[in-house]
């Protein structure tokens, strides 16, 4: 058993956004385990988060606050809200990317704005991306959207690394989470199909990464993205070509 003085997070205040189901609640508990004291978020009234809609500026400004008077500072942000939107670019609706973007872009952006002042050296943030943001994926607004939070982590872990703040990017495949369960089923078998591993991935292929990143075990580590997809992205698009030789 692991001795409660050594959690890798013991002590940090943290902040995890889109917590209440699926991949955020596997964060926050998994974060909750290693010794942090985790604000949870959500724009739903989910019992154990606190209400914040990722897009208002008034709410991250009212979290932020609070946070500050409580704890005085803190040490850790995981921009893991997201929405998806699946119009291919040919029905996709000016509206439609507005608003994807909106949650996915200026919810982490609003974030870093409103907490980063609350942050000290050693602090760390980690975006949620996708593989979606490494690829031509077919949803245009959800891909579009992650590859500009590709470009705002970029930009942030140059700015805020002078302050001793790091800023990392995670970049999940298919992973069996609810907004996954409601895609066709041929999207899941396709997915399985181009992943070399074989298979989906799950909520605890994720949590040990947002942990290890949070941690002051990776303290010479920002600006980075780290695809957990099973091989989805790396290929290329070669492994259809590979699996037919093989054949």
């Amino acid at each position: 058993m692991t001795d409660p003085e050594q959690r890798r997070l013991l002590g940090k205040v943290v902040v995890v956004t889109g917590a209440a189901r699926g991949q955020g609640a596997a964060e926050a508990e998994a974060l909750t385990r290693e010794g942090a004291r985790v604000i949870a978020t959500d724009v739903t009234e989910a019992t154990g988060c606190r209400r914040l809609d990722v897009t208002s500026e008034k709410d991250w400004a009212e979290l932020a606050a609070e946070l500050g008077e409580a704890y005085g500072e803190v040490h850790g942000l995981v921009n893991n809200a997201g929405v998806t939107w699946r119009a291919r670019i040919d029905a996709v609706r000016p509206e439609d990317m507005a608003r994807v973007h909106e949650v996915n872009v200026t919810g982490p952006l609003l974030g870093i704005q409103h907490l980063a002042p609350l942050m000290r050296p050693g602090a760390s943030i980690v975006n949620i991306g996708s593989s979606a943001a490494l690829t031509a994926h077919y949803p245009v607004a959800y891909t579009a959207s992650k590859w500009a939070l590709r470009g705002l982590s970029a930009t942030a872990a140059m700015e805020l690394g002078p302050r001793g703040i790091r800023v990392n990017t995670i970049h999940p495949g298919f992973i069996e989470t609810e907004m996954t369960t409601s895609a066709a089923p041929a999207f899941r078998e396709a997915n399985v199909a181009g992943t070399p591993l074989g298979r989906t991935g799950t909520v605890d292929d994720i949590t040990p990464l947002v942990t290890f990143l949070l941690s002051d075990e990776s303290s010479f580590i920002t600006g980075a993205e780290v695809p957990v997809d099973g091989g989805l992205t790396a290929h290329g698009g070669a492994k259809p070509i590979s699996d037919a030789l093989r054949q």
